[in-house]
């Protein structure tokens, strides 16, 4: 099985000036995009400052969700899929990802009737976690396992009943260990992770099941304390990070950057 690692290189995408338009289920609280900018930077910055290498696209005025550039993209080892996003509107995201990809290998583009949100995939090795959400449909699967299979990479289908994507209940915190949010996940796909080797450790607050594992240091929300405590008590590196704009628009860690593999490794 080829290793765990660091990402060899990350691509996020700065967030627009019309963020505030962005599609999120409470449109009630106002989002501040000054903040999200400022939230955004920190954030590309902490990665940086662990040396890897980000790769910052330009923000997109005409779409206000460009930032949460890993609904746009699903990269597998040598190759990359270019994704089809359950939302209408957010399609016109994935063409400048999709060409900064292309610089680095192959690139597949779904087509109707498929739909498929990268944040509903989730890595573990050689299994691709789908979640099948209201943005990721069964065709988005079948497109998705038909090419990961010619990357020795099997396809597990998790039924997501809660929340917007699989990742926003669940994550990895290293290459054998999964943090989950309580209650929203059921028995059936949490004894699919088990089966596939993983440790499961329960998230404290609903933000802390979405974190960023960049090999030795695992990135987390600034909302999830106590989960990050958890998580230091085990022996992770912890990093806390402020990303409420995110949260508040439907978003989290993960969702800011596409992370790609160095050669014969893998990463979330």
């Amino acid at each position: 099985m080829a290793p765990f690692a660091r990402p060899a290189r990350m691509l996020a995408r700065s967030v627009s000036d019309v963020f505030a338009r962005c599609l999120r289920s409470d449109l009630a609280t106002p989002l501040d995009v000054a903040l999200a900018k400022r939230q955004h930077a920190a954030y590309v910055a902490l990665i940086r400052d662990l040396g890897i290498d980000v790769e910052l696209l330009p923000a997109d005025e005409d779409h206000p969700d460009c930032c949460f550039v890993e609904d746009t993209a699903v990269v597998l080892g040598s190759r990359a899929v270019a994704t089809r996003p359950g939302a209408p509107t957010r399609e016109g995201e994935v063409g400048p990802v999709a060409t900064a990809l292309a610089a680095r290998g192959p690139v597949e583009r779904m087509a109707p009737p498929a739909t498929l949100d990268g944040g509903d995939v989730l890595r573990a090795g050689e299994h691709l976690f789908v979640g099948l959400s209201g943005r990721t449909n069964a065709a988005g699967r079948d497109v998705l396992a038909r090419i990961a299979a010619g990357e020795g990479i099997t396809v597990v289908s998790i039924p997501v009943g809660q929340g917007l994507h699989l990742k926003s209940a669940c994550s990895l915190v290293d290459g054998r260990t999964l943090v989950f949010a309580p209650g929203v996940l059921g028995d059936e796909a949490l004894a699919s992770f088990r089966a596939a080797g993983l440790e499961l450790v329960a998230a404290i607050e609903p933000e802390g099941a979405n974190v960023l594992a960049l090999g030795d240091v695992v990135l987390a929300s600034a909302a999830a304390p106590e989960t990050a405590r958890v998580l230091r008590a085990r022996g992770h590196d912890v990093r806390s990070v402020d990303v409420g704009q995110m949260h508040a628009a439907d978003g989290a860690l993960t969702c800011l950057s596409l992370r790609v593999p160095s050669p014969g490794a893998w990463c979330t």
